[in-house]
């Protein structure tokens, strides 16, 4: 499949965006990384994926797919010549989509609850977040 127009709408920090940008990878897709700014949602992303606005969001081919889950289905199913990710098993392919369920809603989310929660503390207390040095 033609590679030469995708996108990736991501933030840098985001363990979904990296999922993404794995699958990619994996791949061998060429790709252009575009950054978002959360606090200042660009337009681009907000008509990509108007129902949650949030990253990641794969552009291609005219077309926008968003959460890091499906980009990786569609990752997957449009560039076939590279090895699957998924096995052609239906039993194995349910589950290994049931634990890919499972780690972004417990494992992804107490990471992000985490990360929120530290910089909550390290922005109202900026001279812990120097000490530290996560910046």
């Amino acid at each position: 499949m033609e590679t030469d127009s995708v996108k990736l709408l991501i933030v840098r920090a985001s363990p979904y965006a990296m999922r993404a940008i794995l699958a990619l990878e994996a791949k061998g897709v060429k790709y252009e990384l575009i950054e978002e700014n959360l606090s200042a949602k660009s337009q681009l992303l907000l008509e990509s994926n108007p129902v949650y606005k949030k990253i990641p969001v794969l552009l291609h081919g005219g077309k926008a797919i968003p959460e890091s889950l499906f980009i990786v289905l569609y990752v997957d199913e449009a560039w076939p010549e590279r090895a699957a990710f998924f096995p052609k098993d239906p039993y194995a392919r349910a589950m290994t989509h049931f634990w890919g369920d499972f780690i972004d809603k417990k494992i992804f989310q107490l990471a992000v609850s985490t990360m929120k929660t530290k910089l909550g503390i390290l922005i109202k207390k900026p001279a812990l977040a120097n000490s530290m040095k996560i910046f």
